[in-house]
């Protein structure tokens, strides 16, 4: 579930139509979302799906560990892109950004929200490492969840927040005939284009 907080501008009005409608069509994981980074020490993108959980402020927020591959990229290189599709409506959109961590109360806010097995994967993983097995891996999760209480987020997870700059809506059509509609952020102010399919 996506919680969509104070937004107001035409291409997130237009990002939460879209994505309700998806969800009224029975689209499963609606919140998927594939971040793409670049990795600075193989020149290479790097793409990944996460679940996007609100959209706040002008802001897709979505949370990790802090200490992944990804939130590596991220602190080397702040600017992101951000692809859904959703097939229940042959819609793609397509966001470019700037990432950085949300702060450590929102991040308290949503992990005391969270199921305690979720959070007790977040306590026991080590996001990306190299373990020996997945029986380690099992056994460390369990050992968390053991005990009685789990209440406090590691500061090792929290939030990520991506502040678009670019929105591109492509709608799919018989014939190839697509509707791709973009906008544009240019001095704080939201310029809309079509482009040819």
């Amino acid at each position: 579930m996506v919680d969509f907080i104070s937004f107001e501008s035409k291409p997130f009005l237009l990002f939460h139509k879209y994505l309700s409608k998806a969800r009224e069509n029975g689209q499963k994981h609606v919140d998927a979302m594939c971040v793409s980074s670049i990795d600075h020490e193989q020149t290479i993108p790097k793409a990944r799906f996460v679940n996007l959980k609100y959209v706040k402020d002008s802001k897709l927020i979505f949370f990790s560990n802090y200490n992944s591959n990804k939130s590596k990229q991220f602190k080397k290189y702040s600017h992101v892109s951000c692809t859904f599709f959703w097939s229940a409506i042959n819609l793609q959109v397509r966001i470019n950004g700037d990432i950085k961590k949300t702060s450590s109360t929102f991040s308290d806010f949503h992990f005391q929200k969270r199921s305690r097995e979720k959070n007790a994967l977040a306590i026991s993983s080590d996001q990306s490492s190299k373990i020996s097995s997945y029986e380690e891996v099992r056994k460390k999760y369990l050992d968390v969840l053991k005990k009685r209480e789990i209440y406090n987020r590691p500061s090792y997870w929290g939030g990520y927040s991506i502040t678009p700059n670019y929105f591109e809506f492509w709608k799919g059509k018989d014939n190839r005939l697509n509707k791709r509609e973009e906008f544009h952020l240019i001095d704080n102010k939201w310029v809309y284009s079509i482009l040819e399919p």
